[in-house]
């Protein structure tokens, strides 16, 4: 749950995620043949119009026809119908009305090729039916009902327990964030085959599970909850410290957890743990400009050049803080909150109250018991009272076996020792976070650091 990066961390940039690619959002669309200066400057509407209303789209066609899957290709058709008819019509005074009545006459369509007719008719076609007459203005009234709550209720069916945590994830950036699979593929560095597969298969377990279009209630919601929480900061957190590849940020992957983690706090704003991720996002993704060099570099907090650190995003994020701690009491990301802010607040890293942080982290370990918390505690304490007090908290994590690949357990050892003098030591240790970390970038910096040590013995 803490910061990934616990040794102080530095940071990389990459190109963010672009809105979603016409021609990679259904098969289909890529047989529209953009042909002038106008076709493209529609389709280029419609690729922000498709980001804005796609979550309320999928999520009001999923209330009404019970299948996720159905719901978005029903939105999909709607979407190649704007394709082909707006470029020429121009766009709707309300785009996202006009997508759902087209979606909900495909749906009719299609239930009365599966003669289903009847039922389904019933439930969603007599009402449309009736309205066919009446005025625009009242049409889009009624189709705007319940968006806030259908838009919710897509994140818990995307985040459900019963899918991976790689398919929630997948699931929630293609339906609620709006993502093409290709942008998906390439955001986490895997092929794009794997990740519609993934997709495939989240829709069709949460088909056979039955699982309900609905925001629960009682003491499952925290359980609930706490997973649509850990999803949006599992893809904010492989944007901020990307684990492989050459970069080591993505800074589209942080823009599209912030904004996931916004509309959640719209949609739920008496829960002090959504707060409290918003609160930590912004102020972590204050630090991206600061975290690398122009050559993408990592620098690591203590070095960083705070007067690149965004100041709008800390004064959200400080405020989002405190709107969580007035809610109640702290739970781990406004804890980690708490802890980000205190960086935050100091001017230079001399000002930094490392004594809090390391109070804050104590808390956070007794709420959410985790040996990556205790890490990050010991660098805490390193700087609060010495590397030799961090080293000793360091230390006693070296048999816990979920660290064993953990490369960041060796890198903080490794700091601590050559912080103590004990050079040949931080060398072996530093050698080792290299082996196993799969980011490019982080291994030169550990090889760097380890090749340092190896100066100061010749020396």
């Amino acid at each position: 749950m803490g910061e990934r990066r616990i040794w102080l961390p530095p940071s990389r940039h990459a190109s963010p995620v672009r809105a979603p690619d016409i021609g990679a959002l259904a098969p289909r669309v890529a047989s529209v043949l953009i042909d002038d200066v106008t076709t493209t400057a529609a389709h280029r509407a419609i690729d922000a119009v498709w980001r804005i209303e796609s979550a309320k789209l999928i999520g009001g066609l999923t209330r009404m026809v019970g299948d996720v899957g159905v719901a978005e290709d029903l939105a999909q058709d709607a979407l190649l119908a704007a394709l082909e008819r707006w470029p020429e019509t121009g766009i709707p005074d309300n785009p996202g009305a006009w997508l759902m009545a087209t979606a909900k006459h495909r749906a009719i369509d299609m239930f009365r090729r599966t003669k289903r007719v009847e039922r389904k008719h019933q439930e969603l076609g007599l009402e449309l039916e009736d309205r066919r007459e009446t005025d625009t203005e009242t049409l889009d009234q009624s189709l705007d009902d319940e968006v806030g709550d259908d838009v919710l209720r897509l994140m818990f069916m995307s985040c459900h327990p019963v899918l991976s945590t790689e398919a929630r994830v997948a699931l929630t950036l293609r339906l609620v964030g709006g993502l093409t699979t290709g942008e998906i593929a390439r955001a986490f560095l895997v092929p794009e085959s794997t990740v519609a597969q993934r997709i495939v298969r989240a829709k069709r377990t949460l088909s056979d599970a039955r699982v309900p279009f609905e925001v629960p209630r009682g003491a499952e919601l925290a359980a609930r909850l706490s997973s649509v929480l850990d999803v949006i900061y599992l893809v904010f957190n492989e944007g901020y410290s990307a684990t492989t590849g050459e970069d080591w940020v993505r800074p589209g992957l942080c823009e599209e957890a912030l904004r996931l983690g916004r509309i959640l706090a719209g949609l739920a704003p008496n829960e002090a743990e959504v707060h409290g991720l918003v609160a930590l996002m912004e102020i972590q993704a204050s630090r991206l400009r600061a975290r690398v060099t122009a050559s993408g570099e990592p620098v690591l907090l203590l070095d960083q050049d705070r007067g690149r650190w965004d100041q709008m995003l800390i004064h959200r994020g400080l405020a989002a803080l405190q709107r969580a701690e007035a809610l109640g009491a702290a739970g781990p990301f406004v804890l980690q909150a708490a802890i980000a802010a205190c960086h935050a607040r100091a001017r230079v890293a001399d000002e930094t109250d490392w004594k809090r942080i390391a109070e804050l982290y104590q808390a956070l370990v007794t709420v959410t018991p985790s040996p990556v918390i205790e890490l990050n505690r010991a660098v805490a304490m390193s700087m609060a009272y010495g590397p030799a007090k961090g080293l000793e908290v360091a230390d006693a994590l070296r048999d816990e076996p979920t660290l064993k690949k953990y490369h960041l357990l060796p890198a903080v050892r490794g700091d601590l020792l050559f912080k103590l003098g004990r050079f040949e030591e931080a060398r072996k240790q530093l050698q080792r976070a290299a082996s196993l970390t799969q980011n490019a970038r982080e291994r030169t910096m550990l090889r760097e650091r380890a090749e340092e040590c190896t100066r100061y013995l010749e020396s």
